[in-house]
């Protein structure tokens, strides 16, 4: 497992248009640069929320975007329906969907989603098509550039950078059970 410290005594920031679930004074915050296309973040995806469901009120999580749209042609399209979804209150709900549903990305299954959801599906529509979201996703692919993300899924356990999803779970109660975090 590579790891390395972004800076050992301080967590990532978090910025106000990040999408956060969980405390802020919670003990572990993780952060996860993630591509709703890419198999491994599918199976990371599932491992958050066994931790989500675990650890509960102890963890924060920061879900950020990156898509590698060289290895996943439908990543960015799903990330700005992510965003989409985010305008109407239900992030969380696509983010879900996505994850769960990651062989059916095209156009007309993220309008079906959006529908599912009781979105305004109009507005959902005006949005992806115009692509209104693209900045917002192009500026978490920067700002994981910016400190060393190179592939997904990427995590940052209380600002330590961690690339091994099979791992994740492992070192996170590890770490819980121990009073480490």
């Amino acid at each position: 497992m590579r790891k390395r410290s972004v800076d050992a005594n301080q967590p990532l920031p978090i910025r106000d248009d990040d999408h956060v679930a969980g405390p802020e004074n919670a003990a572990i915050t993780l952060v996860a640069y993630c591509d709703f296309e890419c198999p491994y973040c599918g199976r990371a995806y599932l491992i958050v929320k066994r931790l989500q469901a675990r650890l509960r009120d102890r963890l924060r999580f920061v879900f950020r975007h990156f898509p590698l749209t060289h290895k996943h042609p439908l990543a960015q399209q799903a990330a700005e329906a992510a965003e989409a979804a985010d305008t109407q209150g239900q992030f969380w709900t696509m983010h879900d969907l996505l994850f769960e549903n990651q062989d059916a990305l095209e156009g007309g299954d993220l309008f079906a989603y959006a529908e599912s959801l009781d979105l305004d599906v109009e507005l959902f529509e005006r949005e992806l098509v115009g692509r209104v979201h693209e900045q917002r996703v192009k500026r978490d692919v920067r700002s994981g550039q910016g400190i060393g993300v190179k592939g997904t899924p990427t995590f940052f356990i209380n600002g330590s950078l961690h690339t091994d999803e099979d791992t994740l779970e492992r070192l996170v109660l590890r770490m819980s059970e121990r009073g480490i975090l």
